[in-house]
Formats: C-alpha cells, sequence, structure tokens
C-alpha cells in the first residue's frame, strides 16, 4: 500500500465546533473517511492534526521514507512558517496545500502562503472536498 499523509495545522482539531460559519460542521473524522473513500486502489491515508509546528515538521520528515504524498492544510502556520516550508522542502513526493475556506476573500494577512512556496498544487474554498481533491492528485502523480 501507499501511504497519503493528511497533515492539519492548529485549531483542525476543533473542526464542526469553531466557526462553523467559516469551516462547516463536519469534523476530522470526515476529513478521515472523504479522504479514505477518494484513495485509488492500494493507497492508503493517514490523518495526523497538531497545533504544535515542530510535531508538524517531525511528521514531513517521517514522512520522507514513508509516505508517496502530503496533503496539508496548515491552518494559521500557512502565513507564518517557514520551518514548516523548508521542512516540506526536503520532501520529494508530491505536496498539495488544501485550505477548507477561500482564504483570499478573508483578512489581507491569510492570502500569504510560505507553503505555496513549496506546494505543487493549491485548493482553497472547496470545503472539505478539496482534501478529497488532493489525495486524488496525489493518487494520479504516484501512480504515474
Amino acid at each position: 500500500m501507499k501511504t497519503i499523509l493528511i497533515l492539519n495545522g492548529p485549531n483542525l482539531n476543533l473542526l464542526g465546533k469553531r466557526q462553523p460559519h467559516i469551516y462547516g460542521h463536519e469534523t476530522l473524522e470526515d476529513v478521515e473517511r472523504l479522504c479514505a473513500a477518494a484513495c485509488d486502489e492500494g493507497f492508503e491515508v493517514r490523518l495526523e492534526q497538531s497545533n504544535h509546528e515542530g510535531r508538524i515538521i517531525d511528521w514531513i520528515h517521517e514522512a520522507r521514507e514513508t509516505t508517496c504524498g502530503i496533503v496539508i492544510n496548515p491552518g494559521a502556520f500557512t502565513h507564518t512558517s517557514v520551518a514548516i516550508m523548508d521542512a516540506l522542502n526536503t520532501y520529494e513526493p508530491p505536496v498539495i496545500e488544501v485550505h477548507i475556506s477561500q482564504v483570499h476573500k478573508r483578512e489581507a494577512f491569510r492570502h500569504h502562503s510560505y507553503v505555496s512556496l513549496r506546494a505543487d498544487g493549491v485548493i482553497a474554498g472547496f470545503g472539505l472536498d478539496g482534501y478529497a481533491a488532493g489525495v486524488r492528485r496525489i493518487c494520479r502523480l504516484a501512480s504515474a
């Protein structure tokens, strides 16, 4: 089995409870089910979430040896973390950046992403469907 790592940053553990008018009522468990269903045969997903930047970096480092792609919603670290960008720059397989909301219609500080400087694709504003689209894209790229 090829593994796709689904990484979620700060506050995404509150998905479904925090600002549902922006992020919806679905939870991370829903994200995991949606991503698993989006996988092609021979692929699986592993979902992780942390409010701690260093833990996310550790998962990226570990993923270098164990995964065929990363779908990442870095949350607020999108706009602040050079360290996560640097970690992703050490990762060769595809990286897809996902944002549940349409960040470009929100506050100006949300328009900049360090992660986008490494990402092979960026999906914003598709709700949880963005995660599934990212998984499908990685399946295609990893099968080529």
